[in-house]
């Protein structure tokens, strides 16, 4: 049973990006919780998952009255992304995402259950609710890693797990310039659904297609056009 759940594991992912950015050449204590929930889009519940992971794996650690502390020797599996995230660039990554994602999706159509597609589904309401862009971050994590779940493959689980990793790193602190929140017309919300339903009518090429077409509308707004010709 995988005991952090969809919410932590977003966290985790949005804590890593996070830790990756950050100068860890000594010892650094991170904000207080409240700081970082705020900064992160998660709920207080989910961030404390996530920390209990870092610390349990010994790349946090914690002193009670000054707070929790990461430095550069415990945090192998962050500075692993964060050297890779250093090695590369949105184009990259998003090459990567359009040849590994749209065969997760596939599998997820053939391997959902309904409790998978539930939960999709009610991401999907979640990040239309969403009131700031990290917190549309958070879930929209969320959901594509509830897909990679349904694919029932370990391997393509953990394959997604460390590009999403990267992914959040590359891209983390990037400016949106389209208001505080998605807007109600954000293109994601109806590829998200496209997904979501192809999946729930087992249409394996369709969820496969959907998917890279979101992908698509993704890197074409994220990437501008000389950076992705190079």
């Amino acid at each position: 049973m995988d005991l952090i759940g969809d919410g932590g594991h977003a966290a985790l992912v949005q804590l890593q990006a996070y830790l990756a950015q950050m100068d860890l050449s000594g010892e650094t204590r991170l904000p207080a919780e409240r700081e970082l929930c705020e900064s992160l889009g998660v709920s207080r519940g989910d961030l404390r998952k996530a920390l209990a992971v870092l610390e349990k794996d010994g790349r946090i650690w914690r002193h009670v009255g000054k707070g929790t502390f990461v430095g550069s020797g415990p945090i192998e599996e962050t500075i692993g992304i964060s050297e890779i995230a250093g090695r590369t660039n949105p184009a990259d990554v998003m090459r990567a995402r359009l040849i590994i994602e749209p065969e997760i999706a596939r599998e997820a159509a053939l391997h959902a259950t309904l409790d998978d597609i539930a939960a999709m589904r009610k991401s999907l309401a979640q990040t239309r609710e969403a009131a700031t862009w990290r917190q549309y971050e958070n879930i929209d994590n969320a959901l594509h890693r509830q897909i990679a779940q349904a694919s029932r493959n370990n391997v393509l689980l953990g394959l997604f797990d460390v590009l999403n990793a990267v992914r959040r790193t590359v891209v983390w602190g990037r400016l949106r310039a389209d208001g505080a929140r998605p807007p109600a017309d954000h293109h994601s919300f109806a590829d998200h659904e496209k997904i979501v339903e192809a999946i729930a009518e087992r249409d394996l090429a369709g969820a496969a297609a959907a998917m890279r077409q979101h992908l698509l509308q993704v890197g074409r707004r994220l990437i501008p056009a000389h950076e992705a010709a190079e």
